[in-house]
């Protein structure tokens, strides 16, 4: 057990003598922002005037960590635990399903009776018992997946215009949307928060964009479409831009959705309290070749250009506006600082702590702790490949090994980072010591961290709350499983009641002979006729069980896009 895992037992003395009130809490996250993306972090071209306002009306956390990927990022958020503890370890192929025992943020605050809401993206989980309705969120508006114009979308979508009338999932039930993404979800949160209630509320908002595919409203783009945003038209700092290929219609749209968010980010501030706590943070680096302040590389790295992103607290009051934290806080911190504002008390086990007490005095004794990132693709995490160890000055980074080539070796550098914010000087060789030291730290944390496997949690069938249940290639498995024409996979399931299902083969593109195999037992029979649908209703028993299926074109067999599974009765 590493000295940094703990439970929270006992509130905060001194927060229980400064809160007048219980707070509301907003907390917003974007996808794919970089530390770059913000006005107020030196970026010419952008316009974010209302973030760059609430920036100083906020205390900066300035080194602020976050997972190198999106879903890592969120379990750590909405947990206070490290995402290998949740079981998560990657963001698609069955790798982002947090366990349903894990004890979330939500779960945490609607015990303790807050209003809770999710608005955006989840990305933890599509299906029973693991969506944000099963996790503690009262009232929800979410998209599937990791986010919209992926394999996880409602089948009626375009991928081409997936960000547009979006379909949606409310409370459980599927819904056709009106309007841009982040206009519609931002709707929801507005129209939750002014709902009218004794009780506080929780909204976590969780836009998709600006990932790609880049999809904003061509009035956005117009403007910055007339601007020159190669490199040359940013400060020189830092490190040079990461990635191969420089694209500026790209960084145009990019900026055009923050854009948008910043406006967005406006409406939700008009319509809270100053009794409101506020946190703004984004998921990890940016996804495509932008400028980003100078840090080193980019999303999916464990580099600061990866990791560090943009954290700004306010709350009229209480929080010291204007403030600058230097100390190196992470995603895991979230919960726990929330909880203890809200004077929750609680055992359920977290490696993050409260820095309530950083947002207002200067002076607080912090112990020498550190932080741990890791990530690569894969099912199950390896020691040593892509991580990195951040402590007080110093951070040691293994970065090689990240993508889907197993082979890889080691690259250890040591920066000290309080000097070296943009990690251009390795020190590694002048300081072997810290480096020994740092590794063996972090053996300690990967042990730790890893001891309860890695073994999917097993999405159930059959339950009342999620019936038809629609399976996607996001959480299928195998070694053949992607998103690719051909890939191929299968679902580990649980169908929670024996009885008769319709079962659904749902397809993009016509298909003429499909399959549904239960384990090794073939449910359907062939069938030539073209079409994108094809259903039957077999009995099937309870149980774990493995499911999958493909289907036939022009005599080739490819994986079905959706499976799906409607329980009928005995």
């Amino acid at each position: 057990m590493i000295r940094f895992l703990f439970t929270l037992s006992v509130a905060l003395v001194c927060t229980s003598r400064l809160l007048a009130a219980t707070p509301n809490v907003l907390l917003v996250i974007t996808d794919d922002q970089s530390y770059g993306d913000l006005g107020v972090h030196g970026n010419p071209q952008i316009r974010t005037p209302n973030l760059d306002a609430f920036a100083k009306q906020s205390v900066h956390l300035k080194n602020f960590y976050v997972s190198p990927v999106c879903s890592p990022t969120r379990a750590s958020l909405l947990t206070g635990q490290y995402n290998y503890r949740t079981g998560l370890v990657d963001t698609y192929l069955g790798r982002s399903l947090m366990r349903p025992d894990v004890k979330t943020l939500p779960e945490l605050l609607a015990a303790a009776g807050y209003r809770t809401g999710l608005f955006g993206k989840w990305h933890l989980g599509d299906n029973y018992p693991l969506r944000p309705e099963d996790r503690g969120f009262q009232q929800t508006l979410w998209s599937r997946g990791g986010g919209l114009a992926q394999p996880s979308d409602h089948p009626s979508m375009d991928p081409k215009s997936a960000y547009f009338d979006p379909m949606l999932t409310k409370n459980g039930k599927e819904v056709k949307t009106k309007g841009y993404c982040t206009d519609v979800f931002t709707d929801a949160a507005v129209e939750f928060i002014r709902e009218k209630s004794e009780k506080p509320w929780f909204a976590y908002v969780a836009y998709n964009a600006p990932h790609g595919p880049f999809q904003v409203p061509e009035d956005l783009v117009k403007p910055y479409s007339k601007l020159d945003l190669t490199a040359n038209g940013f400060p020189k700092i830092g490190q040079p831009w990461a990635g191969a290929k420089l694209n500026t219609e790209e960084i145009a749209r990019a900026y055009a959705m923050i854009e948008n968010i910043d406006t967005n980010f406006a409406r939700l501030l008009n319509v809270i309290d100053d009794n409101t706590l506020v946190i703004f943070l984004t998921d990890n680096g940016p996804g495509g070749v932008r400028f980003n302040s100078g840090l080193r590389n980019r999303k999916g790295t464990v580099y600061e250009g990866g990791i560090r992103v943009p954290c700004y607290v306010r709350w009229p009051g209480k929080a010291t506006a204007g403030r600058v934290v230097d100390l190196p806080l992470a995603h895991i911190d979230v919960t726990p600082t929330v909880l203890s504002l809200c004077r929750i008390k609680t055992d359920s086990p977290m490696d993050g702590v409260s820095f309530w007490s950083w947002l207002q005095w200067r002076n607080t004794v912090w112990y020498d702790r550190k932080l741990f990132f890791q990530w690569h693709r894969g099912d199950s995490p390896e020691k040593f490949r892509a991580f990195a160890v951040r402590g007080p000055r110093y951070k040691l980074v293994q970065a090689n090994g990240a993508g889907d080539n197993a082979k890889w070796k080691p690259k250890y550098e040591l920066f000290d980072i309080a000097k070296d914010p943009f990690e251009e000087h390795d020190l590694g060789e002048e300081r072997p010591e810290e480096v020994t030291k740092l590794k063996k730290e972090y053996e300690t944390w990967f042990d730790d961290v890893t001891k309860k496997g890695f073994e999917p949690p097993r999405i159930v069938i059959g339950n009342e709350k999620e019936n038809p249940a629609r399976l996607s290639r996001q959480d299928w498995r195998g070694p053949k499983a992607g998103w690719t024409p051909t890939s191929e996979g299968h679902w580990d399931v649980t169908f929670e009641r024996a009885g008769k299902y319709k079962v659904t083969l749902i397809s993009r593109t016509d298909f003429g002979s499909r399959q549904v195999l239960l384990g090794d037992q073939e449910l359907s029979v062939k069938d030539d006729a073209k079409k994108k649908t094809a259903a039957f209703v077999v009995a099937i028993p309870a149980g774990e069980h493995r499911v999958s299926g493909r289907v036939e074109s022009d005599g080739i067999w490819r994986g079905v896009d959706y499976l799906e599974f409607e329980y009928r009765g005995k």
